[in-house]
């Protein structure tokens, strides 16, 4: 037996070495990909595994061979690769890079979903209930992501392709049709928040994307598919489970219809008319692993019929929009609508109307398809002062439990919270101004603290806020 057949007989009996066996089970959950079409072997059918985890499809693998017949190269010819006496310890195909990364594996189809029962979907109260220990305020935009996400659920529940929901017992087939939100609130009342919230509560994939960065396909930008691509990646590449997720995209405001521009406007009106296609519910394929198409990026088929999408914005000078529409019917007599009469309303937002959004520059297509419209209030001060003491991972609990690891307690009073929400809304930042001023002043606290061992509290009091005094140090005993 020659050296090469003994070599061959070796690999054929222990084909990996153990500390290769955890990789290999783990490979198993995840596709085969083609190293040179990038196609998964759902795609192209049964791979031919080479060594250095290297996976070739019989299309590529004959167009290697006809393209070696055609140009008449000689393997015996090759230095050190004898043809036919190939010494596979001279072979050296382990070499780095030739494997797919992970991040751009694909999972595998199980053969059998888990079964869901609709007592484990959460009811709308449930996740409200849940919601309420971390977002402050904004019932009413806490109702509907809530009932939205329920009903989401027993759209999972009932099966996966549209034609086959159908609710059970009727003698009709009636199709669930999924509700996408827009979300319309000012900078820093909690939109993101509120989606960040829930992703954490709910075991269902979520994905948050910037509409600033999309643009028109062709152009410098992520293309639109991209939003799926990172709802995939947070499903771990599961395209079973991705397709049962929510997308939040964000800053949607900011791809309104430009108005006297005379350049081409390729991250406005042309970015809401290729995301029609997406909220509404197609088949499209998105690059595993990347935002970017390109020949080296392995593709995968997502149907976004029952991905919910949830759109975000702060929409700003819509305000002014309302309170034109409101007061353009004011007549003189005393049943005239006075043009100051909702110059401090608190809830201008909530009147708004498709018309309203249509003027901001937003196409009615694109709105059609978002027929859940939620607005959020803008915070006051009392809402400002709950933020700070009230939610489960509170900004002052988070510096609580900092100290709390050097063994000293910190206290926060009253006047002192009260202060920090009237600077906050000073600042105009919403919510994110509460972290801002408080990262200021709780810097020397931070830093002087663990110098001295002895120190046993800390009480932040409104004069040291106010640079008239310092905070309270009792020591320990």
């Amino acid at each position: 037996m020659g050296e090469s057949d003994k070599n061959q007989d070796e690999i054929k009996e222990n084909p990996a070495g153990p500390e290769d066996k955890g990789q290999a089970r783990d490979d198993d959950q995840y596709e085969k990909v083609c190293y040179i079409c990038r196609r998964p072997e759902s795609k192209a059918g049964t791979m031919i595994s080479m060594p250095g985890g290297m996976n070739l499809c019989h299309d590529c693998m004959q167009k290697a061979f006809d393209t070696v017949t055609k140009s008449g190269m000689d393997l015996s010819k090759l230095p050190g690769m004898p043809y036919m006496n190939m010494n596979l310890n001279e072979m050296n195909l382990n070499q780095p890079g030739m494997e797919i990364p992970k991040k751009q594996k694909i999972r595998k189809k199980a053969d059998k979903q888990p079964a869901l029962s609709m007592k484990d979907i959460p009811a709308p109260h449930q996740i409200k209930a849940r919601l309420d220990e971390y977002v402050i305020g904004q019932e009413k935009a806490k109702k509907v992501v809530s009932v939205a996400v329920y009903n989401h659920y027993k759209r999972a529940f009932l099966g996966g392709k549209p034609e086959e929901e159908t609710v059970p017992g009727t003698d009709e087939e009636v199709t669930i049709e999924k509700s996408n939100i827009l979300m319309i609130g000012p900078t820093g009342s909690g939109k993101t928040y509120l989606v960040k919230t829930l992703a954490r509560l709910l075991d269902v994939p979520l994905a948050i994307a910037d509409a600033t960065s999309l643009t028109e396909a062709g152009y410098i930008g992520d293309d639109i598919e991209s939003v799926v691509s990172k709802l995939l990646a947070a499903a771990d590449n599961d395209v079973a489970r991705a397709e049962k997720g929510i997308i939040f995209i964000d800053e949607i405001d900011k791809i309104a219809k430009k108005k006297q521009t005379n350049t081409r406007d390729v991250s406005g009106e042309s970015v809401q008319q290729e995301l029609l296609k997406l909220l509404e519910g197609s088949t499209v394929e998105v690059p595993v692993g990347s935002n970017q198409k390109n020949a080296m990026t392995p593709m995968a088929t997502v149907n976004t019929d029952n991905i919910l999408f949830i759109c975000g914005g702060a929409f700003p000078d819509l305000e002014e929009i309302i309170k034109e529409r409101l007061t353009k019917k004011s007549s003189m007599g005393f049943g005239a609508v006075l043009r100051d009469t909702f110059d401090k309303d608190p809830n201008l937002l909530s009147y708004v109307t498709n018309e309203d959004l249509r003027t901001f520059g937003m196409i009615p297509e694109f709105l059609g398809r978002l027929p859940m419209t939620v607005t959020l209030q803008g915070l006051d001060r009392d809402m400002m002062v709950r933020i700070l003491r009230e939610p489960k991972n509170a900004i002052t609990k988070q510096y609580e439990k900092l100290l709390a690891m050097d063994e000293v307690r910190l206290v926060f009073e009253d006047d002192a919270l009260d202060w920090i929400a009237g600077e906050a809304i000073k600042r105009g930042t919403g919510a994110r101004a509460l972290r801002a001023i408080l990262e200021e002043f709780m810097l020397d606290i931070m830093y002087e603290i663990p110098k001295d061992s002895n120190i046993g509290s800390v009480v932040v009091t409104r004069p040291y806020l106010e640079k008239s005094g310092g905070p309270l140090i009792r020591m320990r005993g």
